[in-house]
């Protein structure tokens, strides 16, 4: 079994692989443990229940990795993005039987979860095809798995927004209420904010959308505008 190479997988992975295993392993997989004589091999397989865009197999890995190290053989067989049939093998894992079970639940939650995503925007994606408009994603992710998150939705052929809060100015409706409202804040994100950085302001009506326009904003964000 071709491995997937430990210096593919960035530090921050690694961190968030033994963060999410120690969650759930916590002092020790003691079913496995007290049930399989520590000598046991075995290999386990991700396979598709329903057609997916494929997300998460370096973080299934890394999670492997932390679980039993060097002595487990992870094999991917599909690449970030790539969409895949029911019944279809995305991975296998090979080494002993313990640290394979250990790590099973959380590597998979992760592809799961990430697949999930991939697939869920690549719907989205192609409703709009040939309209010129992009999918984009916001900062309501799941606290700790926004990279993770993020990399999913650009699996599914979307569009990453801000990465954080020092990623972009988006000024809005509390902002709006603290600053003197759009044309004040706007005036000051251009005073104040890097030469580099877009200004986006959330509007909530036409007028708001137009005071935004005239006051120099980049973009605007229309919030339950009907």
């Amino acid at each position: 079994m071709d491995d997937l190479k430990v210096w593919r997988l960035p530090a921050a992975l690694l961190t968030l692989a033994r963060a999410a295993l120690s969650e759930d392993v916590g002092r020790g997989d003691v079913t496995s443990v007290v049930t399989v004589p520590e000598e046991t091999r075995a290999r386990a397989r991700f396979v598709a229940r329903e057609e997916l865009v494929v997300s998460g197999l370096d973080a299934a890995w890394a999670v492997f990795l932390e679980a039993g190290g060097e002595n487990l053989g992870f094999a991917a067989h599909a690449n970030e993005g790539d969409r895949l049939a029911a019944g279809s093998v995305l991975a296998e894992v090979e080494g002993p039987a313990r640290p394979i079970l250990a790590a099973e639940r959380v590597a998979l939650n992760l592809v799961m979860r990430l697949s999930g995503i991939a697939t869920f925007t690549a719907r989205y994606v192609e409703a709009v095809a040939g309209t010129g408009a992009r999918i984009t994603d916001t900062r309501k992710t799941t606290p700790g798995l926004r990279l993770l998150e993020k990399a999913a939705v650009r699996a599914g052929g979307g569009t990453n927004h801000r990465a954080g809060l020092d990623d972009g100015v988006l000024i809005k409706d509390n902002h709006l209420a603290l600053a003197g409202g759009v044309t004040e804040a706007v005036r000051r994100a251009r005073t104040d904010s890097p030469h580099l950085l877009k200004v986006e302001v959330e509007v909530e009506s036409l007028e708001m959308l137009e005071e935004a326009l005239h006051a120099g904003a980049d973009a605007v964000l229309l919030e339950a505008i009907s």
